[in-house]
């Protein structure tokens, strides 16, 4: 998802790309916040019903952009590639609604930041594409970072499946973040649909009693069709706009402003060791992507 030259060349195309990453980065960032006003006690229907409405959407989003042929070919064209992104993102989506039930938002969403640097070791683990010695020294301050935030777990301090769970979603999306980058030519949000489809078939089969209140059939669909599906197509319309270094940059906004929006709407404070462990992951991927930037700009 990385733009071309000549894209990156037009100042109004990288403006408007700046903008619609942040704007996705703002519209995941209240993701916790929704998700902590759903009353439904079952996490399997909530992924369900998330995923259902997410769906939708993005099926919308195909049909507008590539009517009903260019829709079934690119899903089609997908191939292995793209069932792989679309597995991660049914794991790392499914993960994100069941870990919630046991962990922070803030401790979700911090240990995910670290997903672009992860995918850069990854990528030298799967592809041996090169890593230079300073993304070596931010991934090792990633991972310092979260084992001290899932350290809490070694004392009972908080539940080591939330842990576990978190790590699982920043593992799973920088999975997706490579295979994308390696395979350029797999169509982004087919794959992503296909993942809200499998999460919510697999959902719909653990599920219990599907029945939902008003209010909360209106915050699942705010949480599946705006937060979810309206992120990722705003998202994914900015980053082929700009140099992945800036789209990891903006996309901190999301991290750094989820436990906010939960601590002033919900009162729920992060623990101490969470907003260390959080505080060095964001330094690191930050640092990283400003230094990444300089040098592109030099």
């Amino acid at each position: 998802m990385t733009a071309s030259p000549a894209t990156e060349m037009n100042p109004s195309n990288r403006r408007l790309g700046m903008a619609l990453v942040l704007g996705s980065a703002l519209t995941w960032s209240f993701g916790g916040a929704l998700a902590r006003f759903i009353t439904v006690p079952d996490p399997w229907m909530m992924i369900m019903w998330r995923s259902g409405f997410a769906a939708i959407f993005l099926i919308g989003v195909m049909l507008w952009r590539s009517g009903p042929e260019g829709a079934l070919r690119n899903l089609i064209r997908m191939g292995l590639p793209g069932l792989g992104v679309a597995l991660c993102f049914a794991t790392a989506s499914t993960s994100f609604v069941v870990g919630l039930q046991y962990t922070s938002v803030a401790n979700i969403l911090l240990v995910q930041a670290g997903g672009p640097l992860i995918a850069a070791s990854l990528a030298y683990l799967l592809f041996r594409e090169r890593v230079s010695l300073g993304t070596w020294i931010a991934i090792a301050s990633v991972i310092f970072g979260i084992a001290v935030m899932e350290s809490e777990s070694l004392d009972g301090a908080m539940s080591p499946i939330g842990g576990a769970l978190a790590v699982v979603i920043s593992l799973s999306f920088a999975l997706a973040t490579v295979i994308t980058r390696h395979y350029s030519h797999v169509e982004m949000i087919p794959a992503v649909t296909l993942g809200v489809i499998i999460a919510g078939v697999n959902a719909f089969f653990h599920a219990g009693d599907m029945s939902v209140t008003l209010m909360d059939g209106f915050v699942l669909f705010l949480f599946g069709a705006v937060n979810l599906g309206g992120g990722l197509a705003i998202f994914i319309a900015g980053a082929r706009l700009i140099p992945a270094s800036i789209a990891s940059l903006i996309g901190t906004a999301e991290p750094v402003l989820g436990p906010v929006w939960v601590w002033l709407i919900h009162g729920e404070v992060p623990s101490l060791r969470t907003i260390i462990g959080g505080a060095i992951v964001m330094g690191a991927l930050i640092a990283h992507s400003l230094g990444q930037l300089m040098t592109r700009e030099r």
